[in-house]
């Protein structure tokens, strides 16, 4: 289902592109979606060289307007590196960071519970849109007596400059995992995910171990006339969260996106879809350099009329992906690894109506470098 939005705007912005002024100046919108609405309770204060957050009132009102202003980041030397970190710190000797908040991201309805977790690094940890962080739980590892427990990769749902825009926190989008014996078809408390629940379950102030950032496949390509065809199941969706927030919500001087980025994720329902908000804000503010299209198993029906899921989306592109991909288009997959076999097939067979071989489009793709997969 392709989305559409008419949004009232509701967020505090600097009207200014420069990350130092005298005083302070801020312009206040308000964003509604449909039903729902977002009015984050703070501002960027641009009193000194490193934006910091300042607690404020919002007042929403309606602005007409084509596209909302991009908001102001800091430090900008985050653009100066030409290597991407990898390993700041290793497992061994993680960093210790502090939760900023924790919220759940889906509706009464959806299948499990999904947390955005912001994390402050203060800056220490410095990663690029498309790596992972390790999170060490605490406590001991039960298969490793006297052990700390494994670490678990997270994708990073924020830009470099993290939810604050301040290059000191990152974002990540986690799914309590829950263990049900097959048996009773119920929930085993006893065999929850340790480190999903710890992340889920923390408060603002406590502290979380991290590793990282690690991962290079999924990183952005820095052309910004670059085409990105994106597809995610679940939490998934991650990565190009950061990737959309960079080329659609901040104002990077050395980053202006033209080319065209075009989303699929596929969930269970409609209260399972995640950054949704953000999302639709995107297609309506820039409708020519972004698509979205969902598949919710539980609601939508396939050609066959059978549940729809991520690859019945792509097979109903597929001629327009096909064409993409030929083009030098990127391609993305972020989610479980149960996704790509039906997406495999279904790219294989599409290849096959078409007269080509899927097995040397792929191989090109790969060499290419235009084939990007992180699954989990």
């Amino acid at each position: 289902m392709a989305h559409s939005a008419i949004a009232k705007v509701s967020v505090a912005v600097p009207v200014t592109n420069e990350s130092s002024v005298k005083g302070s100046t801020f312009k206040t919108y308000s964003v509604s979606f449909g039903s729902k609405s977002w009015a984050p309770g703070y501002a960027l204060d641009l009193k000194s060289n490193n934006l910091r957050l300042r607690k404020q009132s919002v007042v929403c009102m309606s602005v007409q307007q084509t596209t909302a202003p991009k908001v102001a980041v800091s430090p900008l030397a985050l653009e100066d590196v030409k290597e991407p970190p990898m390993h700041v710190y290793k497992a061994k000797e993680p960093y210790t960071g502090t939760i900023v908040s924790v919220e759940r991201v889906v509706g009464p309805k959806a299948p499990g519970e999904t947390c955005h977790i912001v994390i402050d690094h203060g800056g220490n940890v410095p990663y690029w849109e498309g790596q992972s962080y390790g999170v060490i739980p605490p406590g001991e590892n039960p298969k490793k007596p006297g052990k700390p427990h494994n670490v678990r990769l997270y994708s990073i749902a924020s830009t470099r400059y993290g939810d604050h825009f301040d290059g000191k926190t990152a974002t990540l989008c986690v799914r309590r995992a829950v263990y049900y014996d097959p048996e009773t078809g119920k929930e085993d408390p006893s065999k929850m995910g340790v480190c999903s629940n710890f992340l889920c379950d923390s408060k603002p102030g406590d502290k979380v171990q991290i590793a990282g950032p690690s991962g290079k496949v999924m990183l952005l390509p820095e052309d910004p006339n670059a085409t990105h065809i994106m597809i995610a199941t679940g939490t998934g969706v991650a990565p190009y969260r950061g990737y959309l927030r960079r080329m659609f919500m901040e104002d990077v001087p050395t980053y202006k996106f033209k080319g065209l980025a075009w989303l699929f994720l596929g969930v269970a329902n409609t209260d399972s879809l995640l950054y949704d908000d953000e999302f639709t804000k995107y297609l309506k503010d820039h409708p020519d350099n972004f698509r979205y299209d969902t598949a919710l198993s539980r609601e939508h029906k396939n050609k066959k009329g059978g549940k729809m899921y991520v690859q019945d989306k792509i097979e109903e592109y597929s001629d327009e992906i096909f064409k993409l991909l030929d083009n030098g288009a990127h391609i993305y997959f972020c989610g479980l690894k149960g996704m790509m076999p039906g997406i495999q097939d279904t790219l294989k067979r599409v290849a096959e109506e078409r007269g080509e071989s899927w097995d040397e489009k792929l191989s090109q793709l790969k060499k290419n470098q235009q084939w990007h997969v992180e699954v989990y």
